[in-house]
């Protein structure tokens, strides 16, 4: 059961709606691949409400069910590419933040080879928004499976 609405809230929530817009709207980030960090830092905050909503639009995207069942073990397989891995690596580094180290210099290298400074940064951007997202929910206590695929796009 939730503990309260955040519908009567979505305007103080604007500031986070707009950053990911904007993020997207860039078009430095695949569809895809923002999905696919969108559900992988849920899947580890334990957030029904955002599992529920990315995995329709992931879908309603064009995701598969097979990358999608699979996305909490994404190192042992192959239906990932690099770049994507990179993204993965990064959103749990950053979602997990175990210390001050967290974001290692190694992982730092890997992503520059793959993204330019602008794309890393709206990438550091998008997980730090569903992580918001995510918190806000668990407090809720937001009851996940009734999302309606463009309810929040």
């Amino acid at each position: 059961m939730s503990r309260f609405a955040l519908e009567p809230h979505y305007q103080a929530m604007m500031p986070l709606v707009t950053l990911g817009k904007n993020i997207r709207t860039a078009g430095r980030l695949e569809p895809a691949l923002m999905e696919l960090v969108l559900m992988r830092a849920s899947q580890i905050n334990g957030c029904a409400y955002c599992l529920d909503m990315h995995s329709k639009d992931a879908r309603a995207a064009g995701e598969t069910e097979q990358r999608l069942y699979v996305l909490p073990a994404w190192r042992e397989t192959a239906l990932f590419s690099e770049r994507e891995r990179i993204a993965l690596a990064w959103t749990e580094e950053l979602t997990e933040l175990t210390s001050h180290e967290a974001v290692s210099d190694a992982l730092y290298e890997q992503a520059c080879q793959h993204f330019d400074e602008d794309a890393l940064v709206d990438l550091t951007l998008l997980v730090g928004v569903i992580n918001s997202f995510n918190r806000l929910n668990i407090a809720a206590r937001t009851i996940g499976g009734s999302y309606k695929v463009g309810k929040h796009g």
